[in-house]
């Protein structure tokens, strides 16, 4: 049988792994310093949902203003909160507040409220909230309802 001759400083055809794991020890401390540095945020504290409705005075009258998605408006004047009737109603933002403003003068001891349709965008609400602010409206209450699923 021959043999093959062993050469003293033959090649190996293994792969020589120890710089990998130096690379990889490297890598896990800087992502281990790093990724806490890159969590940001703004804490924030939300209202409960099961909210409990606030008590109101039963001798004032209520005026319930409705913003609907489409931009329009609708109101009810009642002794109670109610969204279903309309007293009457507006289409634009300035019909609406001279529409209410005369209600505000006949009867200035007037609980108002004012809710959002579900689908309205906020900017739509916070307008007519401003706008009414500005025609001298102080306490302005908002309605809202407590999802089925909760």
């Amino acid at each position: 049988m021959l043999k093959r001759p062993t050469q003293p400083h033959a090649q190996k055809a293994e792969m020589n792994v120890v710089p990998y794991i130096d690379v990889m020890l490297v890598l896990l401390v800087i992502f281990m310093v790093t990724a806490p540095l890159l969590v940001q945020g703004i804490k924030l504290e939300l209202p409960d949902v099961a909210a409990k409705a606030l008590p109101t005075d039963s001798e004032k009258t209520i005026l319930t203003l409705s913003v609907v998605s489409d931009g329009s408006y609708y109101w009810n004047v009642s002794e109670e909160v109610d969204i279903k009737t309309r007293s009457d109603q507006a289409v634009t933002l300035t019909e609406m507040v001279d529409k209410l403003s005369l209600i505000m003068a006949e009867n200035a001891d007037i609980l108002f409220f004012i809710r959002g349709d579900k689908n309205t965008q906020y900017e739509t609400v916070v307008t007519a909230i401003a706008a009414l602010q500005n025609a001298g409206f102080q306490d302005i209450g908002l309605i809202t309802e407590t999802p089925d699923e909760y």
